[in-house]
């Protein structure tokens, strides 16, 4: 809004020219997002403590220490995130760009899924919220429209080639892209909520997700920037999505949001982010992998995500077969609780995985 409103009165004062740098906006959108978070946090959560009286469900075969030090805690604090998130989007981006709107669908729509399923476990006084099957119907219902919206603003593109809004591009290789033509329809939307439900996965120990989240959203952030300006993609030879920079005021947005959120999730956490956060700060993750053409690059950056997804899977699948479990308890982090391990010390060096997988994501802009 602020760019609609004072950047056209720039000509008269000078100040309001700032307006036009992306990197300003971004730096204002991150300020205003922290700044709510940090002002509603206490209130917020003093509110859902009192609602949810009993705090959110602990599963009762996971490690004994949770269900004595983390019974009680309030959930849903996701939503610590998402309105400071899209408040100080709607503030400093530029209210005409379409990819800030399509994100910000999926963030709101995933949101109010995540929301859905910790209210059902809240009343319910049970961990296991809306039906598995309807959530993910949900979920890539959403993904699907979303992708199929995407897919439209980059073919409208005049300097897109053919068929390259269905295409997939391979890091470490130049120019080189795979037309999926409509099964990119599939693959978008599985990006997308696999990105989410993966989060959501993830999310177990105080502090353990959202740090790597933001990790992942400051890559992708640096990647819509440079994936939107024709002058670094000539240079790091990646492909050119033009209108992709303005995503990251809202990345910017809600890194603010989670470095809010982190003071009050920090351990011991006040509050747990909940589906109502993990969904949608996937989902989000994941269209914006999809609007840039690195779908693939962020299997690498969220690759903390991936690990604690398969590990999910790889237990499963190994009991369904063997009745044999691999793993003391999924998803993974549960793993090393079991083992001993202090939480600090399992999310510290989740931590520093996450920020090494970031680089190499990265390094793939350059190395091709």
């Amino acid at each position: 809004m602020l760019y609609y409103f004072l950047f056209p009165l720039a000509d008269e004062f000078q100040l309001f020219n700032v307006l036009k740098y992306i990197t300003f906006r971004s730096g204002g959108a991150m300020i205003t997002s922290m700044i709510l978070a940090f002002m509603f946090g206490k209130p917020i959560i003093d509110w859902l403590r009192i609602k949810q009286k009993h705090g959110q469900p602990i599963r009762e075969d996971g490690p004994e220490r949770h269900i004595v030090e983390k019974a009680g805690t309030p959930t849903m604090g996701g939503v610590l995130i998402l309105f400071p998130a899209v408040l100080s989007t709607l503030l400093w981006a530029n209210p005409g760009n379409a990819y800030v709107w399509i994100i910000l669908g999926v963030l709101i729509f995933f949101g109010l899924v995540g929301f859905a399923d910790d209210f059902a476990k809240v009343t319910k006084r049970t961990h296991a919220g809306v039906s598995g099957r309807l959530r993910l119907v949900i979920e890539f219902i959403v993904a699907g429209f979303a992708v199929y919206l995407l897919a439209k603003l980059s073919a409208g593109s005049l300097s897109a080639p053919a068929g390259f809004s269905t295409s997939v591009a391979i890091p470490f290789f130049k120019d080189v892209l795979i037309n999926l033509g409509p099964f990119y329809l599939l693959f978008g939307a599985f990006v997308i909520v696999g990105a989410s439900n993966a989060v959501n996965l993830t999310d177990g120990l105080d502090g353990l997700a959202i740090v790597p989240v933001m990790i992942a959203a400051g890559s992708l952030g640096l990647i819509a920037y440079l994936v939107g300006r024709v002058d670094y993609t000539e240079y790091l030879q990646i492909p050119y999505v033009p209108g992709t920079s303005e995503l990251a005021v809202l990345v910017a947005a809600l890194l603010g949001g989670g470095l809010g959120f982190l003071w009050w999730n920090a351990p011991p956490a006040m509050i747990f982010m909940g589906d109502t956060g993990s969904l949608s700060l996937g989902a989000a993750i994941g269209a914006i992998a999809v609007s840039v053409k690195h779908e693939i690059v962020l299997a690498i950056i969220g690759g903390l995500f991936v690990l604690e997804a398969v590990s999910v899977i790889v237990q499963v699948v190994s009991f369904k077969l063997t009745g044999k479990r691999v793993f003391k308890m999924a998803p993974i982090h549960h793993h090393f609780e079991k083992l001993g391990w202090a939480e600090p010390t399992i999310v510290i060096r989740f931590w520093i995985i996450a920020v090494v997988l970031a680089l190499i994501g990265l390094a793939t802009l350059k190395l091709r």
